[in-house]
């Protein structure tokens, strides 16, 4: 009997030492990449039943494969200043790490001189600072910042052109990018090209234009020249998409790409 139960038991060692050298082999969990988002309203994502009202944050996020993880702070009429000073950026500067991308697209709000807006302004002198912050601070966490022009509202000229809507602040941002010496994507310019593409009478099928009785959720219906629809934030994402590879970013190898047909 005492032999028997010595023979379990080396059996048991022998099955967990087996078990050991198995685990001991296996292949580490691989740590994704995660893609931090920090912007404003055409950035950000909404909730369904705001839709067809839709931030190119959105599906950007459906172009990545597995290895991607997206994470998107934006939030809507946030400027540079007023991201900081809700305490929005903390948390990504205390939880980004090594590796990650943070993409920063601001510029909207910032440049909002309204009397209803006044809130959100932010000098051009103070956008650069802030956005110097930003840099730092991503770089202190051995994270990778990628600064995003603001996407062009949608205003033509009588000639039919796409008209500059935030010259002074995309022009900030190219000096800062330079000053830096981090990656940019001139998403304002890209985005003009594509409203120059569609023209003033196509051009209102990529934002929230909608006549009353269009949709359910705007019954009063909606002109929007700034916000996107489904259709528009993917068109944008994929300028984005575009911009990320023409700058030979590591992150365009995590673009999913379609299966090869055999």
């Amino acid at each position: 009997m005492r032999m028997r139960s010595n023979n379990i038991v080396q059996k048991a060692c022998l099955a967990i030492m087996a078990m050991m050298m198995v685990l001991s082999f296996a292949t580490p969990p691989v740590k994704k990449t995660k893609v931090w988002l920090v912007g404003d309203s055409t950035m950000c994502e909404y909730e369904p039943q705001r839709s067809p009202l839709t931030g190119w944050g959105m599906p950007f996020a459906t172009f990545f494969d597995s290895s991607v993880v997206i994470d998107n702070r934006a939030k809507g009429g946030r400027s540079t200043r007023t991201f900081l000073a809700e305490g929005r950026w903390q948390p990504v500067a205390d939880s980004a790490s090594e590796g990650d991308w943070v993409l920063i697209q601001f510029g909207h709000n910032d440049e909002a001189k309204e009397e209803k807006y006044k809130d959100r302004y932010t000098p051009v002198t103070d956008y650069k600072t802030n956005l110097l912050r930003f840099i730092r601070e991503a770089r202190a966490r051995k994270a990778n910042p990628v600064l995003i022009t603001p996407v062009s509202r949608m205003r033509f000229d009588k000639q039919g052109k796409a008209m500059e809507t935030h010259a002074d602040y995309t022009a900030a941002m190219i000096e800062v990018a330079q000053q830096a010496g981090v990656p940019l994507i001139d998403l304002d310019q890209k985005s003009r090209r594509l409203l120059d593409e569609y023209g003033p009478a196509y051009a209102k099928l990529l934002f929230m234009q909608l006549v009353p009785g269009e949709h359910p959720h705007y019954p009063e219906g909606q002109t929007d020249n700034t916000h996107f629809n489904e259709y528009g934030a993917r068109k944008i994402a994929e300028l984005v998409l575009s911009g990320i590879k023409e700058q030979g970013l590591g992150l365009a190898q995590q673009i999913a790409r379609p299966p090869v047909k055999k």
